[in-house]
């Protein structure tokens, strides 16, 4: 069996994958990213009920994953590139071998992927601590689930400006829906409810705009969204609505929070395979 652990600035995710096949993946809060990463293997091999003799190796990757060694409880550890575990854990589990991956974290990384070539294309500051931080000035509020259950009840036209809202012309790809400027109408009477609706818009289309350039410029039509804020209940609407206005599709695949923790596994496994046949080890000896 293989772990994958990405430890973030914020959260510590992590995978197992054995015999090509994802268990239960966990979420840990990453206060210490050595004590993290122990702390979820521990909690997984407890709720599994799995010994860490069933482990071959782990995976580390993320921000914190330097602070971990060599080995971590007695088991080798291998460390993964993260741009590289975004594009591989992305592509993997949107079944597809070319596309733009976006992880939207504390703030977001897009990785263009074609084939086993990886490339860091950019990224933005707007993500989750952009969500968390607007939330908490704006709102009082820094629990994003209920920011997010506040938001089923907002009302978009009553904080954001439209194209429809500033001419009566029809445009050319333009629907009068578009978003013309974000927080630009912003109504006395608008609701706490609004202004969480149009916080997650602001993103969500910030993030999309940003993923369908580099999109264009790569010449790719897929792109794929993963990370935390790919999984809250607005994103799925919100991402929709932007493929209709681009034509061109945003995919959400499941597990999408774990994109890059399972990137990491993948790649430590195929690493781990090269080494282990460069010295004469056969495939049934890879996990004894």
């Amino acid at each position: 069996m293989i772990i994958g652990i990405d430890i973030g600035g914020t959260t510590t995710k992590l995978v197992g994958y054995l015999d090509n096949k994802l268990l239960r993946p966990l979420t840990v809060k990453a206060d210490d990213p050595v004590a993290s990463a122990a702390g979820a293997l521990g909690k997984f091999l407890a709720e599994e009920d799995i010994s860490l003799t069933q482990i071959s190796h782990i995976a580390v990757t993320g921000v914190g994953a330097g602070h971990i060694g060599d080995h971590l409880l007695g088991l080798p550890v291998y460390h993964i590139q993260e741009f590289d575990a975004i594009g591989r854990g992305g592509t993997f589990l949107a079944n597809t071998p070319k596309a733009i991956v976006v992880s939207m974290g504390t703030g977001t990384a897009l990785v263009e992927v074609d084939g086993q070539m990886m490339t860091h294309w950019g990224g933005t500051g707007i993500g989750g601590g952009t969500l968390v931080g607007l939330s908490k000035r704006l709102l009082g509020m820094t629990d994003i689930f209920l920011v997010c259950r506040k938001a089923q009840e907002g009302r978009l036209n009553y904080v954001d400006l439209s194209v429809g809202d500033i001419t009566t012309e029809d445009l050319p790809g333009l629907p009068h829906s578009t978003t013309a400027s974000n927080f630009g109408k912003c109504l006395d009477d608008a609701t706490d409810a609004d202004v969480a609706l149009a916080l997650l818009n602001l993103i969500y289309q910030t993030v999309g705009v940003v993923a369908h350039g580099a999109a264009r410029s790569t010449g790719n039509t897929t792109i794929i969204i993963t990370g935390n804020l790919a999984t809250l209940p607005q994103a799925q609407g919100m991402f929709a609505d932007l493929s209709s206005l681009f034509q061109i599709s945003f995919t959400i695949p499941k597990n999408a929070a774990y994109a890059t923790a399972i990137g990491a596994a993948l790649l430590a496994t195929e690493r781990r395979a090269r080494e282990h046949k460069s010295k004469g080890i056969t495939t049934e000896k890879l996990d004894s």
